[in-house]
């Protein structure tokens, strides 16, 4: 019923069916088309991985694992505005150390036991790190003097 109380015997919809079942021939064309492109895309996409892939993993070499109380030496990379006033960057010793692994964070990352005059977040990337490597039997070393940093002791 309508809401003018007279009965419709003719749907309001008249016209619209004819269009949905029309096909439009372009349209179709121009959907296959771009799935065609889409598909040597993926193709040509993945081939660009792999060979990225390929030249990538060349530079890459096999990773250390680390365990909970491993030593550690710390790259000073990133502690070089800690090391003002030490002699040259050129003299400075690239790494400091040795740190003992406090926990394993992921594959990559670790976390250590630092001083608290080390001012860097206590995880590092393992690419920061290497294994700390004991003094030969029978060989003495001097141990240094300890570093001052900006007044504190290490």
């Amino acid at each position: 019923m309508c809401h003018s109380g007279v009965e419709m015997e003719v749907s309001p919809y008249i016209g619209f069916e004819d269009r949905k079942k029309r096909k439009y021939q372009g349209a179709e064309k121009f959907i296959e088309k771009m799935k065609e492109i889409q598909k040597e895309a993926k193709v040509m996409l993945g081939k660009a991985q792999e060979e990225m892939k390929k030249y990538t993993d060349r530079k890459r070499g096999e990773v250390d694992d680390y365990k909970v109380g491993d030593l550690v030496m710390l790259s000073t990379k990133d502690l070089k505005y800690q090391m003002v006033g030490r002699r040259t960057e050129k003299l400075t010793e690239r790494f400091v150390g040795p740190y003992k692994v406090k926990k394993i964070i992921l594959s990559n990352a670790v976390e250590l036991e630092l001083p608290s005059t080390v001012k860097i977040h206590l995880v590092v990337n393992i690419s920061r790190i290497h294994r700390y490597i004991g003094q030969v039997k029978g060989k003495k070393r001097e141990q240094p003097a300890p570093v001052i940093i900006k007044g504190e002791e290490e």
